[in-house]
């Protein structure tokens, strides 16, 4: 079977951030002034009265101080609380496909590739700005990119799933080498309104190339040794936002097209979910628990993660074996774990293993074991 292998890995951070004293701030001026207008409804039993938020309530919920965005200062307005991202000229690229190519170029350096060895571009995000034309096909236009590009969408998953797609492709023939992308403005559908998710998300674009092992140059190359993916049908993370808003009664003020999550469900289902499939998934390979040098999961919840590592490796995980980026990212969907993986790879050894693992909305969960060649 041919050898397949990520050769190159990119990250773009936006400029701008946002900590937590900074969110508690602006959504605390936001929720005092709400129960200050509405203080009649809320003492009629008409209305609810907002709880405040705090710095150390976020920490200690979810592991996240900080978080990079693409726009801060609308988030941090009272008065506005969400991105204000000017919209473009069907001219001019758009954001995520901008967010893509500085990540991508990034990956293509060390992978030490140009836009004539790559035939195929995959964008795999939570959220596509545009309905058509694809993301990845204006990636590949302004890359400079020939033959062929498609976008997907398995929310967290997105980016581990399209892993899988392309070392299949590659295997069968179809391409020779491909570029991900995983563009994630995660801050455009969170509700900075509401004290119990306001904190989670932030904003980053991944890249990887993958290319089979005969051609990669990279002196940090991971050979891709087998991939499963699993998805399972789950409502306690959804975002109801998509092409019929405009065909019903709503408004982009309406609370479900943004994300919305029943945590604690989410939390008591998935660890287990992922857990079992990583144990499972390594079994099949033959591969011994003590072999895995290092986990880089989806970067969620840091009680998650501490979890799923422990119930994985049978012990709680050292800091080295399971690298945490959420202090300071925060939840980027799909981009997370690339992140760890891109930023706590280097240092392993040649035929090492470790497992890139994603989890989430839907729901879908993608693990792929990978080994050190280079």
């Amino acid at each position: 079977m041919k050898q397949i292998v990520i050769s190159g890995t990119g990250v773009f951070t936006p400029e701008e951030s946002i900590t937590n004293q900074e969110l508690v701030k602006a959504y605390n001026s936001y929720a005092e002034s709400y129960n200050l207008v509405n203080k009649d409804d809320i003492t009629q039993g008409n209305k609810v009265e907002l709880e405040l938020s705090d710095a150390e309530f976020i920490f200690n919920a979810s592991g996240i101080k900080n978080r990079f965005v693409m726009d801060k200062k609308g988030i941090l307005d009272p008065n506005i609380m969400h991105p204000i991202l000017q919209r473009r000229s069907n001219d001019e690229p758009s954001i995520l496909a901008e967010m893509s190519l500085k990540a991508a170029k990034k990956a293509m350096e060390r992978a030490g590739k140009k836009a004539n060895d790559i035939d195929a571009v995959i964008t795999a995000c939570s959220n596509l700005e545009t309905a058509n034309p694809a993301i990845s096909i204006e990636v590949q236009a302004l890359l400079g990119i020939k033959g062929f590009a498609f976008d997907m969408n398995v929310a967290c998953s997105s980016a581990t799933f399209a892993l899988q797609a392309a070392a299949d492709m590659i295997r069968s023939g179809s391409a020779k080498t491909i570029l991900i992308v995983d563009p994630e403005i995660c801050s455009g559908h969170l509700d900075f309104k509401d004290r119990d998710c306001h904190f989670i998300f932030g904003d980053v674009c991944t890249a990887m190339i993958l290319e089979s092992k005969e051609t990669a140059r990279s002196k940090n190359s991971f050979e891709i040794l087998s991939t499963k993916c699993l998805t399972k049908f789950s409502n306690n993370i959804r975002n109801n936002f998509g092409f019929l808003n405009n065909a019903k009664k709503s408004s982009p003020l309406d609370r479900d097209l943004l994300f919305m999550q029943e945590g604690r469900k989410v939390f008591k289902e998935v660890v287990p979910l992922v857990s079992q499939l990583i144990i499972d998934h390594v079994d099949a390979e033959k591969i011994k628990i003590d072999d895995i040098r290092r986990l880089w999961l989806h970067q969620a919840n840091k009680s998650m993660n501490d979890l799923i590592g422990k119930k994985v490796l049978g012990r709680v995980p050292e800091m080295h074996e399971q690298p945490n980026i959420l202090q300071d990212y925060a939840n980027t969907s799909s981009a997370g774990s690339i992140i760890a993986f891109s930023l706590y790879s280097e240092d392993m050894k040649n035929g090492e293993i470790g497992v890139l693992c994603s989890f989430g909305a839907g729901y879908s969960v993608g693990s792929v074991i990978l080994r050190k060649i280079g």
